[in-house]
């Protein structure tokens, strides 16, 4: 791809649309790569990362599979499957070193305004569960990516890991949990502003907020021609890009239809919306400092499994516990709800019938979770905080979260839960769809657009690429030395010591 010197306001080598970490993170990186190239960001709110990149929107987890059940499956024979989890650590060292390249580079004058380190942990309960934990240590203990993790049955060890988790709580039932120092609490939102800045003061980058993208059409020379509605002045306003991404968070799909690519057929979403406690209490908030992750319950989503996290948002900390599952035909907290039903299409109806038929465990578990009582979330956080009183926390809404759902030749349809990237046969346009871990792996999905999208300009930027991510092109896992450098490297860029 090579750039337009007549560009004009309205033509871009690079549209972005939506205004979260993603479509941040992949203007950042081509800025990078490509610094002569233009790029328009649209937005359709009047700031950027107000949906599922907002701090609150989110637990802020830097999502490396070192607390997370979900990502390490046992097997019928009593082993533990820990490839997911390498995968998704995997990833997560993309972005932290992408990050501490940027606060190396001055793009990010203080690591701390986003990134802070924060224990992880894995906390169960019951024989059978704390059995599964130690195969599960076991099992990752000695890997380079998981070095330092510590595991006890130990209540007093426990108490010291989570004292808030421990008063108060009964005898008698055996408890397991792991620990490990080099976890951390993102703050999304002020990574998105911060990449946001550093965009707009490069040459070349538009930043239009209060724009929404109405349609995308391809014209015959393969250029991309996106109507945008300017909704302050209620105006249409037309712009050319020869790369358009859609990483409009829930509001991906529609646009992705209407891209009208093969690819797109047969596509559909499951939208999930999300509630969490807050705590409100500062002297409950100042005695817990880790993010503490159980096991989802029978028929529960993965991205359902329960927490108790330290966040801290703006140089503040704070506690949130959830999610608490729901179900809203919005694609986007501030959606509309005629969003799923203008979703539904003759190519992707079967998929969505066949999710249906075939997921009414999850169907049920949310309609339990929508009618659920303020009593019923207090024990449930009671599983977690003992002492928890109704009124030190309070309820908020989370983002709005639209799982995948493709055509399947055996079942007719299935339910995809992870993020998934999806480009054109010619590479002009990509989406990204699907949630957790999502912005955790930011850099890595990026990487993959890249990779797709930009295939033949990836030897040119070959050692640009090395020079930011020195991990690129390989695992670190079979690069011990490497791994170690990288690990020591971006601890001390990014403040990570504690």
């Amino acid at each position: 791809m090579t750039s337009n010197p007549t560009r004009t306001e309205s033509a871009y080598d690079v549209v972005l649309i939506g205004g979260g970490v993603m479509s941040a993170t992949l203007g950042a990186l081509l800025k990078f790569l490509q610094p002569d190239w233009s790029i328009g960001m649209f937005g359709r709110l009047d700031d950027v990362a107000k949906e599922s990149s907002n701090a609150w929107n989110n637990a802020g987890t830097g999502h490396a599979a070192l607390c997370e059940l979900n990502y390490t499956p046992s097997r019928a024979d009593g082993t533990i499957d820990i490839s997911k989890a390498v995968g998704v650590n995997e990833a997560f060292q993309l972005s932290r070193q992408f990050w501490a390249y940027l606060v190396e580079s001055g793009v990010i004058p203080s690591p701390r305004t986003f990134l802070n380190p924060i224990p992880h942990m894995s906390f169960v309960w019951g024989d059978e569960n704390s059995d599964y934990l130690r195969r599960r240590y076991e099992a990752l203990k000695d890997h380079p990516l998981f070095s330092g993790m510590r595991f006890s049955t130990d209540p007093a060890q426990l108490a010291q890991w989570m004292p808030l988790v421990m008063e108060g709580r009964t005898a008698g039932t055996s408890l397991a949990a792991t620990w490990i120092a080099s976890g951390t609490d993102v703050n999304f939102g002020a990574l998105t502003h911060l990449l946001v800045n550093f965009l707009s003061g490069q040459p070349g980058f538009d930043l239009k907020l209060s724009h929404e993208v109405e349609d995308l059409k391809q014209d015959a020379s393969g250029a991309w021609r996106v109507s945008v509605r300017d909704l302050t002045t209620n105006t249409t306003v037309p712009v050319a890009a020869r790369f358009v991404f859609i990483g409009a968070g829930g509001g991906a799909l529609p646009l992705l239809q209407k891209t009208g690519i093969p690819e797109s057929k047969g596509v559909g979403g499951f939208p999930v919306s999300g509630q969490f406690l807050r705590c409100t209490n500062p002297d409950i908030i100042a005695r817990h400092h880790a993010k503490v992750y159980g096991k989802a319950s029978v028929g529960a989503p993965p991205m359902s499994v329960p927490h108790l996290d330290t966040r801290v948002i703006d140089g503040r900390e704070g506690l949130l516990f959830g999610p608490y599952a729901g179900f809203s035909t919005k694609f986007l907290k501030q959606g509309s709800l005629w969003d799923l039903p203008k979703s539904i299409r003759m190519d992707n109806l079967g998929a969505m019938l066949a999710v249906a038929r075939d997921n009414m465990p999850l169907t049920r578990y949310l309609v339990q979770q929508v009618l659920q009582s303020n009593e019923t979330r207090l024990n449930a956080l009671r599983d977690f905080v003992p002492n928890a009183r109704a009124e030190d926390w309070e309820l908020i809404t989370a983002g709005q979260r639209v799982q995948v759902i493709k055509k399947d030749e055996k079942k007719g349809g299935v339910l995809q839960f992870g993020t998934e990237v999806i480009t054109g046969a010619n590479g002009t346009v990509a989406a990204l769809l699907g949630a957790s871990p999502g912005a955790s792996t930011a850099v890595s999905i990026m990487l993959t657009v890249i990779s797709k999208c930009f295939a033949g300009e990836l030897p040119r930027w070959d050692t640009k690429l090395k020079e930011m991510i020195p991990s690129y092109g390989g695992p670190l896992a079979d690069r011990p030395e490497l791994c170690a450098h990288v690990h020591d490297w971006t601890t001390r860029a990014l403040q990570l010591e504690g």
